[in-house]
């Protein structure tokens, strides 16, 4: 096992103290724990919980959008689908509608235990997440199910709270952006700034949900809270750029009419949320490397695992949680 020389340095605390050679490293490394840790695998799991946490998920969104009034509500519908690839547009424009009809006749505690229990059964997809992060980590579970249940929860919250910033970002334009310029007395040319500004506030809020999923989710200390993190970001990037590329594809080069007929809508949807899961994972991969260069540099062995300290000791040392199952 190759030793790095010990230097009198003291250890990088941040990605940008670390060297060409070290981020060389981190991100060779990157790929071959992307391999090792079966992500790809990992991805199809948070894909099927994904799916099942998709439509109650959308059920807490529409309540939300809901305190703002039905038409801003229908305007948050139309603005998402707007900017959603085709078959994905279609499937969640039909459960929106489905869910906002059904909202319509409900009402007092019906319409709370729905949302309650759609948040509890969103929140399955955190917790799927919660055991990649431990195989990324190369940490097991030792916290409690009495600590788990609250960042579940806790993460499905804010999570819902910042898409539904992010909706609501997309539905201020046009007319309704027009009208609040004028009514603060910005002019028409707050419409053209606004066009362009909106689309950093809407990636740094997903970034922002990354980096929470990534600093909550694994059984490992991180050292505090990161608004952003490199990992975070390079899920951004390779959910932006994987998702225009396989609409490309779809739209011009795939078949999956021919094979699928009826079902291709879901098809392209499904393999959509795996690309997404993909990224995501990967930028979890590329944060955990990170502290694992940092650890090495402050004297922790190279090959020794776990790297991190853990926030809780499991009781059984012998079990492992972060196994695919």
């Amino acid at each position: 096992m190759f030793l790095r020389p010990k230097t009198e340095a003291p250890p990088p605390e941040r990605p940008t103290e670390l060297t060409k050679r070290d981020w060389k490293d981190v991100l060779k490394r990157t790929v071959k724990e992307y391999q090792a840790d079966n992500l790809s695998d990992w991805a199809a799991a948070l894909t099927y919980r994904g799916v099942m946490s998709l439509f109650p998920g959308i059920l807490v969104l529409v309540a939300l959008l809901g305190l703002t009034g039905q038409d801003t509500a229908q305007r948050a519908v139309d603005q998402v689908g707007r900017y959603a690839p085709g078959a994905v547009r279609q499937v969640v424009d039909n459960a929106l509608t489905e869910l906002q009809r059904g909202r319509q006749g409900a009402a007092g505690l019906v319409a709370l235990f729905g949302v309650l229990l759609a948040l509890w059964s969103a929140s399955g997809y955190v917790s799927g997440f919660m055991r990649a992060a431990n195989a990324i980590y190369d940490v097991p579970e030792g916290r409690p199910f009495w600590k788990t249940l609250p960042i579940r929860i806790g993460v499905t919250i804010v999570a819902s709270l910042a898409i539904t910033a992010v909706a609501m970002a997309l539905v201020f334009t046009g007319p309704v952006a027009q009208q609040a310029g004028e009514f603060i007395g910005l002019g028409s040319g707050f419409l053209k700034v606004w066009d362009i500004v909106k689309w950093p506030i809407v990636l740094g809020v997903v970034a922002l949900i990354f980096a929470l999923l990534y600093w909550a989710s694994p059984n490992a200390r991180q050292g505090g809270w990161r608004w952003v993190t490199p990992g975070s970001l390079l899920a951004v990037l390779v959910w932006i750029v994987a998702s225009a590329g396989f609409a490309l594809y779809a739209a011009n080069f795939g078949s999956y009419n021919k094979i699928y007929g009826s079902l291709a809508g879901i098809i392209v949807f499904l393999i959509w949320l795996w690309i997404g899961n993909i990224a995501l994972l990967l930028g979890a991969e590329l944060d955990a490397e990170l502290h694992r260069e940092r650890a090495v540099a402050a004297g922790h062995p190279e090959g020794e695992e776990p790297y991190m300290e853990l926030r809780d000791q499991p009781k059984d040392p012998d079990r492992s949680d972060t196994d695919l199952r």
